[in-house]
C-alpha cells in the first residue's frame, strides 16, 4: 500500500499522538461489534415490508429475494475497498470517494452526501414507526391521541397529501431519538453493546415470523399464484395485471425500493476506524451480516405475504356519475393503507404466530426493540459518514469534532437535527422513496470505484480482493440498479426522482464553500496521503483515463431511458 500504510492507526498525516488519543475515533471492537451493530438492518424489513406488497402483488416475496442477492454481490466491492483505508471510518462512501476526487472534485463528495442522505432518514422513519406501534398497542385507532394533528406546511405541491405536521406520533417519536442519542454519547463500544442486547431481543421476533408460517405449512397457494403483478380496473378495483411494460415498471419500482434496506447491510464497514484489526475484521463484519440479511429478507416477505394475501375489499370505491373515482376502494390484507404506511405491519406480524393478545403484545414490544436497534445502526454509521466526509474536506469543519468517548458528537446532533424535520413528514414512504434516489446513486459510484482502484492503485495492499467477475457483476447491477431508479422511483409520487436528485445537488455549494473558502483549494494532508497522486506519472496518477467519464455519462443516459420508458 505504499506510503499509505504508514498512516494506519493515526488520525492524519502530521498529527500528534495526543490528538490522536483525544480528537479521533478509538479503536475498541471487533468485527463482532460491527455485526451487532449492523444487525439492525434486517429490521429495515419492517419499513418497506408494506409498500412493496401492495404496490407489486404477488411477486412481492420475488423482489425481496432478487434485491437481496443483488446486495450480497455488491458486498465483496465494498469488502475490498474498505480493506484500502483502515484509518478511515465511514463506510464504504468514503473509500469510494478517494477512487473519483482525482476525476472530478465535485463527483466525490456527490457520493458521500447521497450515502449520508440515504441512511440518515432511517432515525426519522424508525422513529416515526417505533412511536406508530406503541400508540396503535395502547389505544384504539380512532382515539383522540392517535387522531389529533397541528398542520404547519402543506406540501401538497411535491405530493398530493403530503404536509409537516405535529401529532402524537412526532412527539413519541423525538423521545425515541433522544434516548438513541444518549446511548450513542458514550462511543462505540458502547454502542455495540448495546446493539447486541437489542439484537438478540429484536431478531428472535423477526425469526419467529419468518419460520412459524413455513412449519405450520400457513402459506396458502393461492397468496402466490397467478406470479403476476397487480393492476386496476376502470372502478380502481384490483385485478390480475400482466408482464407488460406496467407491470415491469410496478416490479422496478419494488426493487428500487427493496435496496434501500437489503443493500443496507454495507454499514458493517462503517466501522473499519475502529477495528482492532481492520485486516481481518473487515471483511468478516460485513460477509457475516450479510448472511444474516439473506435470511431475514428472504422468510419475513414470504410468510408476511403467504399469511396475509392481497386482501379482500372492506369498503367498496365511490364512483361518480361520469365514471370517475372520486374515492379509491379500501382493501383488508397487503393492500391495507396501515400495511402500506407501515404503522399496521407490527400489529399484523404479532398475530402471524398465534398465541392470543399477550403473546401479540409481547411480539409488539420486540418488534419496537427491533426498529430501535435499526435507529441504533443508522445513527452510528451515518454520524460516522457526516465525521470522515468533514475530516477528508468534504464537509464543513465542524463535523470533525469528537467528544471524550470517540463519539462524533457534532455530526450526532446534525443528524438529529436533519431528522426532527423529517419526523414532521405526514407521508414516510415519500420520504424512503427520495432518500432512496440518493442511495442509488451512491450505489452507482462506489461500484465503479472498485476498479477505478484497481487501476489507479494496483499495487495497494488489498486484505481482501474480490473475484474480477464479481466485481464486473457489481459494476453490471450499478447501472440496473440506475434502470431500476429510473422506471420504478415516481411510483411513489410524481415527483420522487426530481426532489432526490434536487436533495442530492445540494453537497455542492456545500462543498465548494468548505474547498474554496475553508481550505483555500487544498485537501486537508491526511486526504491528499490517501488520494496517492502519483505525481511521478505522466498521467498523475489518473490511469483510468476516460473511462470513468464514459461510465457517468453512460450512467446518466440509462436514467434518462428508462424513467421514460415506465408507465404507471
Amino acid at each position: 500500500m505504499s506510503s499509505n500504510a504508514d498512516v494506519i492507526g493515526s488520525v492524519s498525516g502530521g498529527a500528534s499522538a495526543s490528538r490522536a488519543e483525544n480528537a479521533a475515533l478509538h479503536r475498541k471492537i471487533d468485527w463482532t461489534g460491527a455485526f451487532w451493530v449492523a444487525s439492525g438492518v434486517p429490521a429495515l424489513v419492517l419499513f418497506s415490508i408494506g409498500a412493496i406488497a401492495a404496490t407489486v402483488g404477488k411477486p412481492s416475496w420475488l423482489v425481496w429475494t432478487l434485491s437481496i442477492g443483488f446486495g450480497f454481490i455488491q458486498a465483496f466491492t465494498y469488502a475490498e475497498i474498505a480493506g484500502l483505508f483502515p484509518h478511515k471510518s465511514g463506510g464504504a462512501s468514503v473509500y469510494g470517494a478517494v477512487a473519483w476526487v482525482r476525476y472530478s472534485k465535485l463527483i466525490a463528495p456527490v457520493s458521500v452526501w447521497c450515502n449520508w442522505f440515504a441512511w440518515s432518514p432511517v432515525l426519522a422513519i424508525g422513529s416515526g414507526l417505533a412511536a406508530g406501534y406503541i400508540l396503535g398497542a395502547l389505544f384504539p385507532a380512532d382515539a383522540a391521541i392517535n387522531t389529533w394533528q397541528l398542520t404547519l406546511v402543506d406540501l401538497s405541491s411535491i405530493k398530493a397529501g403530503l404536509s409537516l405536521r405535529i401529532n402524537a406520533t412526532f412527539l413519541v417519536g423525538v423521545v425515541i431519538l433522544l434516548a438513541v442519542f444518549a446511548i450513542q454519547h458514550g462511543g462505540i463500544l458502547r454502542s455495540a453493546r448495546t446493539t447486541m442486547v437489542l439484537g438478540v431481543v429484536a431478531l428472535i421476533p423477526l425469526m419467529l415470523i419468518a419460520l412459524v408460517p413455513l412449519l405450520t405449512g400457513d402459506l396458502p397457494s393461492s397468496h402466490f399464484s397467478p406470479m403476476l403483478p397487480i393492476a386496476r380496473d376502470a372502478q380502481g378495483l384490483v385485478i390480475d395485471g400482466a408482464w407488460d411494460m406496467a407491470g415491469i415498471t410496478l416490479m422496478a419500482g419494488g426493487l428500487f425500493i427493496a435496496a434501500w434496506s437489503t443493500y443496507a447491510f454495507e454499514t458493517a464497514v462503517c466501522y473499519t476506524r475502529e477495528f482492532k484489526d481492520p485486516k481481518k475484521d473487515t471483511f468478516k463484519a460485513i460477509f457475516y451480516s450479510g448472511l444474516l440479511c439473506i435470511v431475514v429478507f428472504t422468510l419475513v416477505p414470504l410468510a408476511f405475504q403467504g399469511h396475509l394475501g392481497l386482501g379482500e375489499v372492506v369498503t367498496p370505491p365511490v364512483v361518480e356519475a361520469d365514471g370517475t373515482v372520486s374515492t379509491p376502494a379500501v382493501y383488508s390484507g397487503m393492500l391495507a393503507p396501515e400495511v402500506y404506511s407501515g404503522m399496521g405491519v407490527a400489529n399484523v406480524m404479532s398475530h402471524m404466530v398465534g398465541g392470543g393478545e399477550v403473546v401479540a403484545n409481547v411480539l409488539v414490544v420486540m418488534l419496537v426493540l427491533a426498529v430501535l436497534l435499526s435507529i441504533m445502526t443508522s445513527m452510528a454509521g451515518s454520524s460516522r459518514t457526516l465525521y470522515q466526509a468533514s475530516v477528508d474536506g468534504w464537509l464543513p469543519r465542524y463535523l470533525s469534532h469528537v467528544n471524550e468517548h470517540g463519539a462524533p458528537t457534532r455530526a450526532m446532533w446534525t443528524d438529529l437535527g436533519f431528522n426532527l424535520i423529517l419526523l414532521l413528514m405526514s407521508d414516510y414512504v415519500f420520504v424512503l422513496a427520495c432518500s432512496n434516489v440518493g442511495y442509488i446513486m451512491f450505489n452507482f459510484l462506489n461500484l465503479n470505484s472498485g476498479w477505478i482502484h484497481r487501476i489507479d492503485r494496483p499495487d495497494w495492499e488489498r486484505p481482501f480482493k474480490a473475484p474480477k467477475i464479481i466485481l464486473g457483476i457489481g459494476v453490471v447491477l450499478g447501472f440496473v440498479n440506475l434502470a431500476l431508479m429510473g422506471l420504478g422511483a415516481d411510483i411513489y409520487g410524481a415527483g420522487t426522482l426530481t426532489a432526490g436528485l434536487v436533495f442530492a445537488s445540494l453537497i455542492i455549494p456545500v462543498f465548494l464553500y468548505r474547498h474554496y473558502v475553508q481550505d483555500k483549494g487544498k485537501f486537508p494532508d491526511a486526504m491528499l496521503e490517501d488520494m496517492h497522486l502519483n505525481d511521478q506519472l505522466a498521467e498523475g496518477g489518473k490511469r483510468a483515463g476516460i473511462l470513468p467519464y464514459v461510465t457517468l455519462a453512460a450512467g446518466v443516459a440509462v436514467v434518462i431511458i428508462a424513467h421514460n420508458m415506465a408507465v404507471y
